[in-house]
């Protein structure tokens, strides 16, 4: 029993750091993810300083991209600092709307779309 007990424990300390790795290495959409997830901390900042009247709903959109795919570690980690990135990038350079923040608000909005739809394509069930 002790001998069986002691195998048991042996194979799960020696599964358990591999399945940890595993969850916090790269999936091959992760650049896509970091990318959108970037995109969405921009918009974010940048239409709520245009008067778009989105409140948080980039920040919400965010929370529900981190909930449908559940990184965990460092994937996580990286995820939110695009975001923070998005966000903090564009509010050291806007202080106010002006015509280059609208355009760069379509461009993004037609990026995420696009980077959606094609991850939507490639690895949805």
């Amino acid at each position: 029993m002790l001998r069986r007990f002691l195998a048991v424990l042996l194979t799960c300390s020696i599964l358990l750091p591999a399945t940890v790795r595993a969850e916090d290495e790269a999936a091959p959409f992760d650049a896509d993810l970091q990318r959108l997830a970037e995109i969405m901390g921009a918009l974010h900042y940048l239409r709520g300083i245009c008067g778009t009247n989105d409140g948080q709903k980039w920040r919400t959109e965010m929370q529900a991209l981190l909930e449908a795919e559940t990184p965990s570690g460092d994937r996580r980690t990286r995820m939110i600092a695009s975001f923070n990135r998005g966000y903090n990038g564009f509010q050291q350079t806007y202080r106010t709307c002006t015509p280059a923040a609208h355009l760069v608000i379509r461009r993004y909005l037609i990026e995420g779309a696009d980077i959606s739809r094609n991850l939507t394509s490639r690895y949805a069930n």
